[in-house]
Order: structure tokens, then C-alpha cells, then sequence
């Protein structure tokens, strides 16, 4: 599951776990940066909005770190037992934000990809695509609710950067849903959260032949 922060991401991803468990399918739903006892560490770093300063490789390696443990502790395994890996995102969020919102470029990410990840791929990727304007100002808002509720859980790092940093992320992503047509599948999220589960259940019924 991926798109830009205040998308629904969370809320969808967290009701086809639920959908796909109704049906009887083992799901293992899982984040990143996160997804492991030392990737949630560094998600804290990445996330955090008192750290500063980090440069933009710097950021993509710490992606790539947490998304290297998370591989090969929690998706290879899960996938090894038949189950169904959930991820909220993977390594298109890298590439959108760091490779487009950072500017550093497709390739980059794609050599880290291929060398830490060997090169896996998630077999359908949803995107939930939303104006950008309503997605950070969400995000935002969502943020400051979880400040007010749980000060210890400060995720508002990326939604203090500026509009044109996440038009770079939102350009990026449907660019490789251009790319990669018959893995990524560009969810119209502007509607109703029942309106976007529907759409991504008639996907994600196709792809499991459910």
C-alpha cells in the first residue's frame, strides 16, 4: 500500500487485513520504516520531528536499513509459511520521496534495492492517489491529534516540508504506476474511505482469484 501521507494508507491497509482474514487468508500486515524491533528504532529517527540535518543519502540508506531487516526477518519468512504480507509501504515509498521529493533520482534506489533487497517486489501494489494539498493537511492534522493524545509518538517530520516537495513525491509515484502498469494499480482515494476499500477489493479479488 502506498501514497502520500494522509492518503488512508493505514485505515485501508488495516481493512483488507480484515476483509482478507474474513475469507480465510493468513495475513501478515506489517509498516515501514518499521516492521522490526530495530526498524522501529529507526523509523523514530526518520520520523521524528526534532531530527535535523539528516542529508538525503542519509536518509535513503536509514530507508533501506530498516527495509533490509524487515525483509529478511518478517516479509521472506511470512511469505516461506504461504501467508499474505500486507505492507504499508516498501520501496516505491523511497523512490518517490528520496529519489522524488529529495531529488536524488530513480537509480540510486533501484541499484539499494537490487543489492539489500534482492530485488523483491511486493506481486500488486495499490496506490492511493489524493490531492496533495488534502493529503498533507490531513496528515498534519492527524499528527497534531497524536500529539495532543501521545506526546512520546511524534511522527511529523516529512509533513513540515513544503507543498512542492510533495507534488516531487505524488509526480514520482505515478511515474512508476507508468512504469510498472501490471504491478501498480492507481487507487482514485478522493472518495468516501468505503468508496476506496470497494475499489481495492475488486482489485485485490482479480489478483487472488477470490
Amino acid at each position: 500500500m502506498e501514497g502520500l501521507d494522509g492518503s488512508g494508507k493505514s485505515t485501508q491497509i488495516e481493512k483488507l487485513a480484515r476483509a482478507l482474514r474474513a475469507h480465510g487468508v493468513a495475513v501478515t500486515l506489517t509498516r515501514e520504516p518499521g516492521g522490526t524491533a530495530a526498524g522501529e528504532k529507526i523509523r523514530d529517527v526518520l520520523l521524528h520531528s526534532t531530527t535535523a540535518g539528516l542529508a538525503p543519502l542519509t536518509e535513503m540508506a536509514l530507508m533501506f536499513a530498516s527495509r533490509a531487516q524487515h525483509v529478511q526477518q518478517v516479509i521472506l519468512p511470512a511469505l516461506a509459511e504461504g501467508r499474505v504480507v500486507l505492507c504499508d509501504r516498501f520501496t516505491d515509498s523511497t523512490e518517490a520521496y528520496q529519489g522524488g521529493g529529495r531529488k536524488l533520482g530513480t537509480k540510486p534506489v533501484l541499484v539499494l534495492h537490487e543489492m539489500l533487497c534482492g530485488g523483491l517486489q511486493p506481486d500488486l501494489t495499490l496506490l492511493l492517489d489524493n490531492d496533495v494539498a488534502f493529503s498533507v493537511e490531513r496528515a498534519r492534522r492527524r499528527n497534531r491529534q497524536h500529539k495532543t493524545a501521545r506526546p512520546e509518538k511524534d511522527e511529523n517530520r516529512f509533513e513540515q516540508e513544503n507543498r512542492a516537495f510533495f507534488g516531487r513525491v505524488r509526480a514520482a509515484y505515478l511515474a512508476i504506476a507508468a512504469r510498472e502498469p501490471q504491478r501498480v494499480h492507481v487507487v482514485n482515494a478522493r472518495g468516501t474511505p468505503q468508496d476506496t476499500h470497494r475499489a481495492i477489493m475488486e482489485i485485490v479479488r482479480k489478483k487472488l482469484r477470490m
